[in-house]
């Protein structure tokens, strides 16, 4: 069972995608951890779209062109939810979140947060045995809304990003697939 299934058993938006991969299991994991903005086909381009072209402070939407996203991820505003290493990757965040709600500071504050208003969104990374001496590498968001107004809220902003967002984790994949396999 996928670790993101322990983070976000219920939800009602999700996206999933995946690539197959000819690199070791090992490969993959670090390329995860590795790939920059850089690599990513049109990243840049549309986050600055989603931003409306302001610069902003760092983040996953704003990083640094050769730092990993991953790590500017995580260090900005997505918390590590799980690490099995070679196996999954998963991270969390609040997209929408009442004036007065404390972001969780563990996995564990993040699976309990359940008040009105909150729409908690996890993504992962994960591999597995694609046979033929090749792996599947996908990556899946789910969103969960605890009341119907952040739902309603969410699915608006969903209805926007969703495409580009979508666009983004394809490249990232094959961005993650190119640096894989160029091991």
């Amino acid at each position: 069972m996928s670790r993101l299934e322990e983070f976000a058993p219920l939800y009602q938006f999700s996206e999933l995608h995946t690539v197959r991969i000819r690199a070791p299991q090992a490969a993959i994991y670090r390329s995860i951890k590795e790939v920059t903005a850089a690599e990513v086909t049109l990243f840049r381009a549309l986050t600055w779209i989603r931003r409306l072209g302001r610069a902003g402070r760092e983040s996953v939407l704003n990083p640094p062109s050769h730092e990993p996203l991953f790590g500017v991820a995580t260090r900005t505003g997505f918390l590590l939810l799980a690490d099995d290493p070679e196996r999954e990757l998963v991270v969390g965040t609040l997209v929408i979140a009442p004036a007065g709600v404390k972001r969780p500071a563990t996995p564990e504050q993040f699976k309990e947060l359940a008040v009105s208003g909150v729409a908690k969104a996890v993504m992962n990374f994960r591999i597995e045995d694609g046979g033929g001496e090749s792996w599947l590498l996908s990556t899946e968001t789910r969103v969960h809304a605890t009341d119907a107004s952040a739902r309603r809220r969410f699915a608006r902003y969903w209805t926007v990003i969703r495409p580009g967002s979508g666009f983004i984790r394809r490249m990232w994949l094959r961005a993650i697939k190119r640096r894989a396999e160029r091991r």
